[in-house]
């Protein structure tokens, strides 16, 4: 049993989805793996809504695994998220992730890439 807050894990499979379960959180992750600025993983990610993903990056940012840096130039003001090194030791695991879901595309007839 794991415990985070007074919340509950059974098993450590469950304390791993606490951090990058949910539709959008491990795709943030993947394309995070580079640093990046707010705008650029916006077009990276133009299926998701803007509020998703701003909700999805605080979360990831409470949770420890992105750091987000804010540079005040003039003008524009410039946002850039990366992981961290807590982030950085999901690598691994998103890498395998992103494979797994690569080969069963391949094998599969029923999913088209676009």
């Amino acid at each position: 049993m794991y415990c985070i807050d007074n919340k509950e894990f059974p098993c450590s499979t469950s304390l791993t989805m606490n951090y990058i379960g949910g539709k959008w959180k491990a795709v943030i992750l993947i394309h995070l793996i580079e640093k990046k600025r707010y705008n650029e993983l916006r077009k990276e990610l133009s299926m998701v809504t803007e509020r998703t993903i701003s909700i999805q990056l605080k979360e990831l940012e409470a949770d420890g695994l992105i750091k987000r840096t804010v540079y005040t130039t003039k003008p524009p003001l410039k946002v850039e998220y990366e992981l961290t090194n807590f982030g950085k030791s999901l690598i691994p695991l998103l890498n395998e992730i992103s494979r797994w879901g690569k080969e069963t595309a391949k094998s599969n007839t029923n999913i088209l890439k676009k």
